[in-house]
């Protein structure tokens, strides 16, 4: 694969990254339309495809939040087109790494020394390259080891990425309204937590610690001494991406199993710890030949504040959901009601939520649930569809909900569709088990 010997830093220059990108989205549509023309029957497939990879390639020399924003768009799978989902997808674990000189140089500048004079032996070639930072392999004092090192300048580009981004993060988190910057703000302040290597390092700890109870669970120990603010070091992990593990054959006991690990832990992690790792994409789990789940990034890690947990769950109970008084307590203690509401909004959004949260809260009110059910999933793309077509929800001023809600649903979402991966039936409560 072709590797980067530097990444565009400065506003202006990636800026006209993006604008280069925008123009050829604009050739798509104008070949788009003249074919139309002439053939009215044809469809948007072309265009999607033609569209998702420019703008893929756009991102992708970018590196950074930008393509962060394009890995997070890859899970909406019942929202985007599939031409999108399947590029975008890339931005996991497969996008351009960076050169072995400007890895050389990373290391020289943040641990003092070159990789070769810190380790045994380091790989050159980077195993995984993401929007954030790069995989290499190495070996000290007879142990494998996995070392990340960030792409540089990714932190100082976040706030002026995001600005240029905004109409693809508006679409990805259907963000709408005059007051809308709190949900932006909430976005910039965890992808600049994400940049923190030290703190991700005391996260990665902190949450392995405390979740080594959990049954067929497992992380990589992670090595202080040789991390810094741009490169962390820890185990290397032998196992395969859960994307990967998914194509194979696997049986529905082993689907089971690792559906109800997933599940456990990231319900004890809400409900036991008030934080969680909130990046739940297949890129940060593994599964190794023994079929035990490895979780392996905690740069994006979540807290939830009792005064958003509160309400949230409380609203995910189907008694209180058809309890039409305390339900329009709920949405007003969770902002998606607001005392600046016509009645005309009240009564359109009132609606709206009772249907969403009934059908995604449905997990929530059962002793088992299967995520591998098409029903669960038609019932999602076809509600999507139809929000995406709605007219009337256009008209209205879409800036609903606490800022919490945006890593709480992503949350939600990229677990429900790891389970549906993985085909899984899970027993609902069975973590309660690890909070006595």
């Amino acid at each position: 694969m072709k590797t980067l010997d530097n990444i565009p830093t400065g506003k202006i220059e990636r800026a006209s990254k993006l604008v280069k990108t925008g123009v050829k989205i604009g050739g798509n549509y104008v070949k788009y339309y003249s074919k139309k023309l002439v053939n009215p029957e044809i469809d948007r497939n072309e265009l999607d495809e033609n569209n998702a990879g420019d703008i893929y390639d756009g991102l992708k020399s970018l590196k950074g939040s930008a393509l962060k924003v394009a890995q997070m768009l890859s899970m909406e799978k019942n929202l985007l087109p599939n031409a999108y989902v399947e590029k975008f997808s890339l931005s996991q674990f497969s996008v351009p790494p960076l050169s072995a000189p400007l890895v050389r140089k990373t290391f020289k500048k943040y641990l003092g020394k070159y990789p070769e004079d810190i380790f045994d032996t380091f790989e050159r070639d980077s195993i995984n390259a993401a929007s954030i930072g790069q995989v290499h392999k190495a070996t000290r004092g007879g142990k494998e080891l996995a070392v990340k090192i960030q792409y540089p300048g990714v932190a100082k580009s976040i706030s002026s990425d995001l600005a240029l981004v905004k109409p693809i993060a508006t679409r990805m988190f259907n963000i709408k309204g005059k007051d809308s910057d709190k949900y932006f703000k909430e976005v910039e302040h965890k992808l600049i937590e994400e940049t923190n290597y030290i703190l991700e390092v005391e996260q990665s700890k902190e949450i392995t610690e405390a979740c080594r109870h959990i049954e067929n669970l497992t992380f990589p120990n992670y090595y202080e001494d040789l991390s810094s603010e741009k490169i962390i070091t820890m185990d290397w992990m032998h196992g395969l991406h859960l994307s990967e593990f998914a194509k194979t054959d696997f049986s529905e006991e082993t689907g089971n199993k690792l559906g109800q690990t997933l599940w456990d832990f990231y319900m004890f992690q809400i409900h036991g710890l008030r934080k969680v790792h909130a990046d739940p994409h297949p890129g940060n789990f593994l599964i190794s030949d023994e079929e035990v789940l490895i979780a392996i990034d905690f740069g994006c890690i979540k807290a939830v504040p009792d005064e958003f947990y509160v309400p949230y769950f409380e609203l995910a109970q189907k008694e209180n959901i058809t309890n039409d008084a305390i339900f329009m307590e709920k949405l007003h203690q969770l902002e998606i009601l607001n005392a600046t509401d016509s009645k005309e909004e009240i009564k359109f959004f009132t609606a709206i939520f009772k249907e969403m949260l009934t059908l995604f809260t449905a997990p929530f009110n059962e002793e088992r649930f299967d995520f591998g059910a098409d029903e669960f999933w038609s019932k999602i793309a076809a509600l999507s569809e139809r929000f995406s077509k709605d007219e009337q929800l256009r008209k209205m001023n879409g800036n609903r909900g606490s800022k919490h809600f945006l890593y709480m649903n992503r949350t939600f979402f990229g677990l429900y569709n790891l389970l549906h991966d993985l085909r899984a039936q899970v027993h609902v409560h069975s973590f309660r088990k690890y909070l006595a």
